[in-house]
């Protein structure tokens, strides 16, 4: 371990304070090894490129036993896009108390690079942690969403990929805890492929204007838990993709954002898996939905016990949604098959809508069936320009009062068998 013991030279900051108490693992304690960033060269003022610094501090951590890979706080730190991978020694730390800082500059970000900004891969029992902030400095990113059609030529340097902030691959026994993650050029915090994810207590926040800036995006991934914590963004709070299952997203406050969704799934006839996905003790204000599903025309798979419950709600524009037909176009060709939905429950959806208070618009040919509504209570806010009715279409399952407006005791029919032979047909791809 290296011994940081000069002060700033050149931006009159504190020298670098102690570092916060550590987490303890198993039955015994083990003894934190600190590999604080500026010891490796980092300048920390803001404006000078740490990559280099990072990645040395994280090479050098990531074979030692207890080992933190600190960020200290009251220091700024530039990061440019960079891979922290394993395989480490298990336990490793990275605590965040600072500030991490990408390249403001849209140009200065290589094509390559243009995925994501900074990449975990094949981590096992890693924790991030701290009282610090990741900041993607992503206005600049969003401008070319907002520009004036008169400016096109400005546009040009705004390439179409834009990168997610915080990107998980291949890892296992993640935590994520009490940081801030403020202004992604797109994705927030994104898990690929896999596997007991833990997140507490941490901070997204973007404008609501922010183009695609999910909060957190879940892609083949299983053994979720998202708890206490705050997400405002321009896309949705939570994103569920398809390869997702064992989800438990509970105490969670959204909005401004699109609130809680899965899918879209099936684009261009692919095959969607989504399963055991239990949402609960949300909070959402000023949302665009609340509890969706969204899948394309001409999908195939499933999309199997679901429940959204206890999910109070503010000016919600469209507070329940199941959209088979799904399309981010004006236009899209209309297609028979469809991405099965069953086993669907909604109970305790309660608060107020502007728009209306619900959708359920399912497909001809593969209909959803065992879709359950138990007390739905919802009411136009003063922003509603008149009240809308429910919009139901080819939707089985059961209700159970009370129900408000009453246009939603009509939302459900009675099932078939028949009905259960076609979904099950569908679904059997997963």
């Amino acid at each position: 371990m290296h011994k940081h013991n000069k002060q700033r030279n050149d931006v009159g900051n504190p020298p670098t304070p102690a570092p916060s108490p550590l987490p303890r693992f198993g039955a015994n304690p083990v003894q934190s090894v600190v590999f604080n960033i500026l010891s490796f060269g980092a300048k920390g003022d803001g404006v000078s490129d740490d990559s280099k610094a990072l990645l040395a501090a994280w090479k050098t951590a990531c074979k030692a036993t207890g080992a933190v890979v600190e960020i200290p706080s009251e220091f700024k730190f530039v990061i440019k896009p960079i891979t922290l991978q394993g395989p480490c020694t298990p336990h490793l730390v990275f605590q965040i108390d600072g500030t991490i800082l990408a390249p403001p500059k849209v140009g200065s970000w290589p094509k390559s690079s243009l995925y994501q900004w900074i990449d975990f891969k094949w981590l096992y029992n890693f924790t991030i942690q701290g009282k610090g902030t990741v900041d993607g400095q992503g206005s600049n990113w969003w401008s070319s969403s907002q520009i004036n059609p008169l400016q096109k030529k400005r546009s040009k340097i705004i390439p179409d990929m834009k990168p997610t902030a915080l990107r998980f691959y291949a890892s296992y026994n993640v935590t994520i805890r009490d940081i801030r993650i403020i202004d992604s050029p797109l994705c927030h915090l994104k898990f690929d492929n896999s596997e007991g994810v833990k997140i507490n207590n941490i901070t997204i926040s973007a404008p609501e204007s922010s183009p695609n800036t999910d909060g957190i995006h879940l892609q083949n991934t299983k053994d979720v838990e998202i708890q206490h914590s705050n997400i405002a963004c321009g896309d949705d709070c939570v994103s569920i993709q398809t390869g997702c299952s064992n989800v438990h997203v509970h105490h969670i406050s959204c909005g401004p954002g699109h609130g809680i969704s899965l899918g879209g799934l099936g684009k261009d006839k692919s095959i969607a898996c989504v399963s055991n996905i239990n949402v609960e003790n949300i909070v959402m204000a000023n949302t665009l939905y609340g509890a969706r599903i969204k899948t394309w025309q001409g999908g195939l798979g499933s999309v199997k016990n679901v429940t959204f419950s206890n999910i109070q709600l503010s000016e919600v524009k469209v507070p329940i949604m199941i959209d088979q037909y799904y399309c981010d176009k004006n236009i899209c060709k209309n297609q028979t098959g469809a991405v099965a939905i069953s086993g669907v429950k909604f109970d305790q959806i309660i608060g107020t809508y502007s728009v209306q208070p619900i959708h359920l618009a399912c497909s001809n040919s593969v209909p959803c069936i065992d879709v359950v509504l138990i007390d739905i209570q919802l009411k136009p806010s003063p922003a509603c320009a008149g009240i809308q009715q429910a919009l139901c279409w080819n939707s089985y399952g059961k209700s159970q009062a009370p129900l408000v407006p009453s246009s939603i005791d009509y939302c459900v029919r009675s099932g078939n068998d028949l009905l259960k032979r076609i979904s099950r047909s569908s679904e059997d791809r997963c």
